[in-house]
């Protein structure tokens, strides 16, 4: 059997499924694997789920023969920065630790490539509020330092061993498939976009604005908004990258320029046609004023190009899975 199976960790998740559904459109074979705490069965479609955590090692050691994986695509993880400050260990545990074990497993199995999910909660509060793959790494939550803590084992490990990898720090993800197949469907979301929509469908009776006297130019929070197309293309480019040879690598995924929660919650009122109940409530906990991406070196190495770079477009396609959902909940 050939090494070419890639296995993907969270394959039921939000950004996860996106992935595997670019993967199985280009005939890639693929092996997902979740324990369905937070993904959906329904997200991974056609493609083969094993349902299980991805710390298990016994389970990873019998996946990566029995399907001969040559690559891992590792995005499960706890996600919610605010969940962090309360429940540092959880995030410890299921992110780092479970990384850790994946790693392990990776070494001894002879799995040579790997593509990481990682976040901008690594840079904490940038100078300027413009964040580059070289600056200090300073990051403000638990979350944060979780996902910082696994770079540096997957470094670290890279530097003793063959695998080589590519660790792709996301700023804020939004949007849904374009065709409708899957989407957003997390419970109790704390992303700004789903959120929002989440009240224009009536999931919602108000969206929360969580400070208002920021230093930015209307005070509220300033954010690079990806749309998870864009987003999840940049994990397809990373593993021709890295099938081509190319050395191990950092990058981050945005678009390179920011929005505010007004400006979002301004496009969030245009594409859908109608008024939001809005709040205005203190500054949460390990939340930056700024944070927007310098994104040259993932167009430069991997040769990315986003292709929906637009605020309505993301919101476009997040309200018509809000209502689709409507339809037909998961």
């Amino acid at each position: 059997m050939s090494r070419r199976s890639i296995l993907v960790t969270g394959g039921a998740g939000y950004i996860g499924s996106h992935v595997l559904l670019q993967l199985r459109s280009r005939g890639e074979r693929v092996v997902a694997l979740d324990n369905l705490s937070t993904g959906f069965r329904q997200a991974v479609r056609d493609a083969p789920l094993i349902v299980g955590d991805a710390g298990d090692r016994a389970l990873l050691e019998h996946l990566v023969r029995e399907h001969a994986v040559d690559t891992v695509m590792h995005f499960a993880a706890h996600t919610v920065v605010p969940e962090s400050v309360r429940e540092p260990l959880k995030y410890y545990g299921n992110n780092t630790c479970t990384t850790r074990n994946l790693l392990q497993v990776c070494l001894q199995q002879e799995v040579r490539q790997l593509v990481f999910s990682s976040t901008a909660a690594v840079y904490g509060i940038p100078a300027g509020g413009f964040a580059s793959e070289d600056m200090p790494l300073s990051p403000i939550n638990p979350y944060g330092t979780s996902k910082l803590m696994s770079e540096w084992i997957l470094r670290d490990l890279a530097a003793a061993s063959e695998l080589r990898y590519v660790s792709l720090r996301y700023f804020n993800v939004a949007g849904s498939d374009p065709q409708g197949r899957i989407g957003q469907s997390t419970r109790q979301a704390t992303l700004l976009i789903k959120v929002a929509c989440e009240a224009v469908v009536g999931r919602r009776a108000h969206v929360s604005i969580y400070g208002t006297d920021y230093d930015t130019p209307d005070g509220t929070g300033v954010r690079d908004y990806i749309h998870v197309e864009d987003l999840a293309r940049a994990h397809v480019d990373a593993l021709d990258y890295l099938r081509r040879g190319g050395p191990s690598a950092v990058c981050n995924c945005g678009y390179g320029h920011g929005h505010s929660v007004r400006e979002v919650l301004d496009s969030v009122r245009r594409v859908a046609g109608q008024a939001l109940t809005i709040k205005e409530e203190p500054r949460r906990d390990g939340d930056p004023p700024t944070l927007v991406a310098r994104a040259d070196r993932i167009r430069a190495q991997l040769g990315w190009s986003p292709k929906l770079d637009d605020l309505d477009l993301i919101v476009d396609s997040s309200l018509r899975w809000e209502r689709q959902l409507l339809r037909a909940p998961w």
